[in-house]
């Protein structure tokens, strides 16, 4: 009999889309609703006037004399994409726009060292997974080889594995015609498969003479980061804390793996953080309603139970292991340069579900780090370290996420931005509260965040900072529960500033702005770039520039990149709801951000059916953009599998991309988008 708290992933999925906050603090629909104004909010301010009136001036601090040097030819006064764009649509294979070439460069299973056996999805153990690239590729990032050059022809490529599908995976494990298994047929070893299938890949990779990229097998860089056996350490305020303390360590410093990794970001000198995100869909078990740690296990929605690892490791099981899911929900930090380094998670940095991590430097040398935490009516999020960045001294430097401050955001209707300072004994962070020591406050910073008065957002997810401009960007990617027609701090809070729009299918986009460029400062202003969905349709009260076509809109904002330019790329999560919120599939959506253009988008890139775009990063040339595209074939593929079953399975997926043969499964894999004959992309 299966264990009704076992769930699928789309189960899970529904899960995640549920809200955990408390329903009484401030959303920011409440704040945008206080400055834009009910009835303009449901005309929803459809056309460039009311996307120019928004707009914010840059600073001039913020907008470099070169910058405008920096815009291709013909950019007008935008920075301008210059390609062709691309038909929207939605079947069984990838599309690049005209002009480009979008090549496959590493799947799931494919060999990374030289002793790695060949994949074969008939035959899995986890001794060959550990030898091969991961599954559910995501968030990816380029490090130069050497190390400190500006080369762009050959590096390593970071790629984050965020989580399996076992119905995808396995064979036989599903019943012909369904799209769901029984969890108890999960054995210990196809568990195990699953563990070493996850966290992460770092592969070396090299651009030939003829401008194609290939990852080199037994490059002597490459290393798999799991879940099953790589050991790392807690730092900062969480590391030796009791709430992380188990059986296994005793001491509360060594965390075996790192689970369901999203987005991430890059530092200065060369290190990776990788987010850690829905890390309650991998524990079991009921906790005792009088344990200490109900209330932290319930604000983090701990546990989900999607998978069956409980059923084989005591470790997953809250009844035996109450404190382990502390141990996850971080940034992890880890040097690509360095195989036999140690990964760190970064506790200052604060625990939730983290998506993206966007760093920069500051003028006075200290280190900024934007976070969200992506589940619906959660918060955005700021660390600042106390020590200061010294290009000279790459130790030093692998220190400075261990000690800061961080802060969680509050966005005003007067398009102020508030960072609150989560620091042990302030305000209400006291033990009166349940906060004793920092520690508390960085295990449980949502309920530290909602206790300050954090803004509750529509699902923030990939945060990133314009290497130009220093404007920051915060994808904001939907939230069907803002109901229309309630009381404003009622459960389902309706439309305010900051996340406008009942019922919002679509997402949105959000700016901003640091004062005189500090990252440091406690007061930002904030603004809406765009609010997604088609602005064909009132209903939607989608915001876009005129210019953009019918097939340059797009829903569900999830990832971005800039390039080196400052030019800005979003890619797509529209999950199973796909045929609702936009009816094709995800993909790259490049949009301008300056100018009379502002709020144009355009469609470069899509993907197979089912699956989702991730992952977006440039070499330091643009000239290549690298994208992952997790679970192919999977998401609400019921018009493309032969049995309509809607989630789609190892004998039924919704496509066999990118391999298209019938004894293969669908593969998640990094594609590498190039233009025909070289050249930067876009331009």
């Amino acid at each position: 009999m299966t264990d009704p708290r076992l769930l699928t992933y789309a189960e899970f999925e529904a899960v995640q889309d549920r809200a955990a906050s408390p329903a009484d603090a401030p959303t920011f629909g409440d704040v945008v609703q206080q400055r834009l104004g009910r009835r303009d909010i449901l005309r929803g301010m459809l056309g460039t006037s009311a996307i120019a009136a928004f707009a914010p001036a840059i600073p001039a601090v913020l907008a470099p004399a070169d910058a405008r040097a920096q815009a291709p030819a013909g950019a007008g006064d935008g920075f301008g994409f210059a390609f062709k764009e691309l038909k929207r649509g939605v079947d069984r294979t990838h599309h690049v726009a005209d002009g480009y070439d979008a090549d496959v460069l590493i799947r799931w299973g494919d060999p990374l060292f030289d002793d790695s056996p060949d994949f074969d999805p008939y035959k899995q153990t986890a001794d060959s997974q550990l030898k091969q690239f991961g599954y559910n590729c995501d968030y990816t990032a380029f490090f130069p080889l050497p190390q400190g050059s500006d080369k762009a022809d050959h590096g390593l490529l970071w790629v984050n594995h965020e989580y399996t599908q076992a119905e995808m995976m396995f064979p036989g494990l599903v019943p012909e015609g369904q799209d769901r298994y029984d969890h108890a047929h999960i054995t210990r070893e196809m568990a195990e498969v699953e563990m070493a299938a996850h966290s992460g890949s770092i592969v070396e990779v090299k651009r030939g003479t003829d401008g194609k990229w290939t990852y080199v097998k037994g490059g002597r860089f490459n290393r798999r980061i799991n879940a099953l056996n790589t050991r790392m350490t807690l730092t900062g305020p969480a590391a030796g804390h009791r709430r992380v303390k188990t059986s296994d360590d005793p001491d509360g410093r060594t965390v075996i793996g790192m689970l369901n990794n999203c987005a991430g970001g890059f530092t200065p000198w060369g290190t990776v953080l990788s987010g850690e995100e829905n890390i309650d869909g991998y524990f079991m078990g009921t906790i005792d309603q009088n344990h200490p740690e109900q209330r932290n296990h319930d604000r983090m929605t701990v546990p989900s139970a999607w998978t069956a690892w409980g059923r084989h490791f005591d470790r997953f099981d809250v009844n035996k292991e109450p404190m382990e899911a502390n141990r996850y929900g971080w940034i992890v930090e880890i040097d690509p340069y360095d195989p036999s380094s140690t990964p760190r998670k970064l506790t200052a940095l604060g625990r939730f579900k983290h998506e993206g991590a966007g760093v920069t430097v500051n003028k006075d040398g200290r280190v900024v780090v934007y976070m969200g935490d992506d589940q619906r009516f959660e918060h955005v999020y700021r660390f600042v370290s106390k020590g200061r960045y010294n290009p000279d001294d790459r130790k030093a430097n692998m220190t400075l996420l261990d000690e800061g401050t961080l802060s969680v955001a509050r966005y005003d209707a007067d398009g102020t931005l508030t960072w609150l300072p989560l620091i042990h004994g302030q305000g209400p962070l006291t033990a009166a509260n349940g906060f004793n020591d920092q520690g508390d406050v960085v295990i449980c910073a949502r309920i530290a965040a909602t206790l300050l008065g954090a803004t509750r957002m529509d699902r923030p997810e990939d945060v990133e900072v314009n290497p130009v401009t220093g404007i920051v960007y915060v994808m904001l990617t939907n939230n069907d529960d803002r109901l229309p027609d309630l009381p404003h701090h009622s459960p389902l809070s309706t439309v305010n500033a900051a996340n406008p729009r009942p019922a919002n299918s679509w997402g949105h986009i959000v700016e901003m702005l640091p004062p005189d460029g500090d990252h440091t400062a406690d007061s930002f202003k904030w603004e809406i770039l765009v609010k997604a969905g088609n602005p064909a349709d009132p209903a939607t009260g989608a915001t876009f520039n005129k210019a953009t076509t019918e097939d340059g809109w797009f829903s569900c904002p999830d990832n971005c990149a800039f390039d080196h330019r400052g030019r800005l790329w979003i890619g797509t999560d529209q999950g199973t709801k796909w045929q609702r919120t936009s009816g094709y599939a995800d993909g790259v959506w490049a949009l301008e951000t300056q100018g009379s253009l502002r709020g144009t988008a355009r469609l470069f890139f899509r993907v197979p059916v089912g699956a989702e775009l991730t992952g977006p990063t440039f070499t330091p040339d643009d000239q290549t953009l690298f994208v992952a595209v997790q679970h192919p074939g999977s998401d609400g593929v019921g018009d493309y599998t032969k049995s309509g079953a809607r989630g789609g399975s190892f004998a039924d997926p919704g496509t066999r991309w990118p391999d298209f043969k019938e004894d293969m499964p669908p593969r998640p894999s990094v594609v590498a988008i190039t233009r025909k004959g070289g050249g930067v992309l876009g331009v």
